[in-house]
């Protein structure tokens, strides 16, 4: 028994670490069918399970207004995000200019900032600055402090791609007469679309995840993040179980299709 354990050991191992970060993930959905009365946080053993909530995901006053917003933001800062993160990847691994060490090293600021520290910073700048220009706290203030942190993911994502790329392969379309936009969009794009895409993925989770950085900003706005925090004192509604499990299950198979695209062909 101890050399069976001993051999498959990484496997179990990795066996109960999945097992412990889906156990949440199992309670969100339990929960989506709980016919609770006032409060969802306990089980109502008093009715079975009901289907109610999944027929009526926005019966809660508010759920899916913060949803839309949520995706709203995401949608943009993904945009934004990814297309200002994969140029300054590029730039950071194509290109040789005074300061780019220092650029290597400031990206990673934002990672490394606790969001706290980054949230009431971002609050200070906005309304000791932008307020005089009419930028108010709301909708757009929390799409610029989200695409502030997500670039450093993006740029990280992209650029860990951008050098493991053979450079023979642009040297040999060169050599095929091709010229640097037609090596761009024909050899290298392609080769680094990947990466671009993974690190769309993350700015999107990133941005919808957030709640930290969003509270400090978002005034009166409310996405999902904080309207589920502000739910959990009275009892999270079982709507917000339902979108929150569905989400997850989006993800899941956005990962699983991605891969399954993504692997190579047997010819």
């Amino acid at each position: 028994m101890r050399t069976w354990i001993a051999d498959r050991f990484a496997i179990i191992t990795a066996l109960l670490v999945l097992l412990y970060l889906f156990v949440p993930v199992a309670y969100t959905f339990a929960f989506s069918f709980n016919d609770y009365r006032k409060s969802n946080i306990t089980w109502n053993s008093d009715a079975g399970p009901t289907l109610k909530h999944w027929q009526n995901p926005c019966g809660a006053p508010g759920v899916c207004e913060s949803l839309v917003t949520s995706l709203k933001v995401g949608g943009i800062v993904t945009i934004l995000a990814t297309a200002l993160g994969t140029m300054l990847a590029f730039a950071l691994v194509r290109h040789r200019f005074r300061g780019r060490s220092t650029s290597n090293i400031l990206v990673f600021v934002p990672m490394a900032t606790p969001e706290i520290v980054l949230g009431a910073s971002l609050l200070t700048i906005f309304v000791q600055g932008f307020s005089r220009v009419g930028l108010r706290l709301g909708f757009w203030t929390i799409v610029i402090a989200h695409v502030m942190f997500c670039i450093s993911f993006v740029v990280v994502t992209v650029k860990a791609r951008l050098l493991s790329l053979d450079p023979r392969l642009e040297e040999a379309a060169q050599d095929l007469y091709a010229g640097p936009g037609s090596t761009f969009w024909r050899v290298t794009f392609p080769l680094v679309l990947p990466g671009i895409v993974a690190a769309a993925l993350l700015a999107f989770s990133l941005s919808f995840d957030d709640f930290i950085i969003t509270s400090f900003v978002s005034g009166n706005e409310t996405t999902f993040p904080k309207f589920v925090y502000v739910s959990y004192l009275r009892g999270i509604p079982a709507q917000a179980n339902v979108i929150g499990f569905s989400m997850f299950v989006t993800a899941v198979l956005i990962v699983v299709v991605a891969q399954l695209v993504s692997r190579p062909r047997k010819s």
